[in-house]
């Protein structure tokens, strides 16, 4: 047992690298509020743009989905931080897993939106339609608050996921939870720092996974 506390939970390791630690926590909070802000924003434009143009506009939407979906986050902040400087585009490790998160999110959060608009009863729209009401009022004022019901609770599940995926960003320098914890591992020769880490993750993701339950209660999926 006293082997167990000096390489998991050695307070002297704990104090050498707490404020370090703590300064990683402010800038894994600022990526995450950044990454769910903007991808939940373009996704949620984009599932709405998808539902009221002609099918054919929905062609490259419905790839950008596709794609941002199929491609693993790591292998998409990792061409974001090697390949954009080739194209004369140079990015912080930062913002570029700030651009890739919010991708992945907005390609997930369009489907979740354009799947909760069309499960909306096409009698929905007619009624709406047959009060004079034109067809963008239908779909913000009558249409999209049902969908947003029914989606709610598949969107904060995803965005939860999406966000932890914040830990990736320690492959591309950024200084982040996991990326501060995997250095200190390698300067101290002691597992304490990831044992911080994943205390730190708990703190920051508990919360939002008590949310997300609450919301699943809340707002059942139901048409």
């Amino acid at each position: 047992m006293g082997r167990f506390v000096d390489q998991f939970i050695n307070p002297v390791i704990w104090a050498r690298y707490w404020d370090e630690m703590l300064g990683a926590i402010g800038l894994t909070v600022q990526l995450t509020l950044l990454v769910l802000l903007t991808g939940l924003l373009l996704g949620l434009v984009l599932g709405l743009i998808r539902v009221a143009v002609p099918p054919l506009f929905r062609i490259p939407i419905v790839i950008f989905a596709d794609v941002f979906r199929a491609i693993p986050p790591l292998v998409i902040l990792v061409v974001n931080y090697f390949a954009l400087p080739f194209a004369g585009i140079r990015l912080s490790g930062f913002d570029c897993a700030w651009l890739g998160l919010c991708l992945v999110l907005a390609a997930f959060t369009e489907e979740i939106i354009y799947g909760g608009l069309r499960a909306v009863g096409k009698g929905q729209w007619e009624a709406a339609r047959s009060t004079g009401l034109g067809s963008v009022t239908t779909l913000m004022l009558i249409v999209f608050p049902q969908a947003l019901r029914m989606t709610v609770a598949p969107l904060t599940n995803r965005t939860i996921a999406i966000a932890k995926n914040t830990a990736l960003g320690s492959v591309i320098a950024v200084p982040e939870i996991l990326n501060i914890a995997m250095s200190a591992l390698s300067n101290s020769a002691n597992s304490t720092p990831l044992t911080m880490a994943a205390l730190f993750y708990i703190v920051l993701f508990a919360p939002l996974i008590v949310f997300s339950r609450w919301i699943e209660h809340r707002f059942p999926q139901r048409g």
